[in-house]
C-alpha cells in the first residue's frame, strides 16, 4: 500500500520550479525598472525644454537649456540642475555656436518660439530614446525606442 503525500523528490522539482520562475521575474522585473526610468528622465528632458521654450516667449529673451555630458545632467532656464542617473549615457547634437566645451553644450530658444535646434539622446545599451528639437518651430518632440 502507498502512502499518501509527496515525495521528497516531487517536492524538490516543484521548489526548483518556483525558484527559476521566481529568478525569470526578478530580471524581468529589473529590466521593466529601468525602462520605467528612462521613460521618466526622457520626459522630465522633454518637460525641460518645452519650459524653457515658454520662458524665451514669455520673457521675450532667448532663454538656454544646458547640458552637461560628464556630469549627465542639464540646467532649464532659472531652475536647478537636473542630475540622470549614472548607468545613462546622453549626447546631444546642436549647432556649433551652443558648444560652450567638450563637455557642456545647449539648445537655445528664441522670444519667437524658434531654437537652435538639435537632438538629444538619453540612452543605455542599445535602448535609445530621442528628443528632437525642429529649429524653426522649437517644438519638442519624443521618439521612444522602436519609433520612427
Amino acid at each position: 500500500m502507498r502512502a499518501r503525500g509527496f515525495s521528497l523528490v516531487e517536492v524538490l522539482v516543484v521548489a526548483a520550479i518556483i525558484a527559476v520562475a521566481v529568478a525569470m521575474l526578478a530580471g524581468a522585473m529589473g529590466y521593466s525598472l529601468t525602462g520605467q526610468q528612462m521613460r521618466g528622465a526622457s520626459r522630465d528632458l522633454v518637460a525641460a525644454l518645452r519650459y524653457t521654450r515658454g520662458q524665451a516667449i514669455v520673457k521675450r529673451e532667448p532663454q538656454v537649456l544646458v547640458l552637461n555630458l560628464d556630469d549627465k545632467s542639464y540646467r532649464a532656464a532659472s531652475r536647478p540642475p537636473v542630475k540622470l542617473p549614472p548607468k545613462f549615457d546622453l549626447a546631444i547634437e546642436t549647432a556649433r555656436q551652443e558648444m560652450r566645451s567638450e563637455s557642456e553644450a545647449g539648445i537655445r530658444f528664441f522670444p519667437d518660439g524658434s531654437s537652435t535646434g538639435g537632438n538629444i539622446e538619453l540612452s543605455r545599451g542599445d535602448t535609445v530614446w530621442r528628443i528632437d528639437i525642429n529649429w524653426l518651430t522649437g517644438e519638442v518632440n519624443l521618439r521612444e525606442p522602436g519609433s520612427r
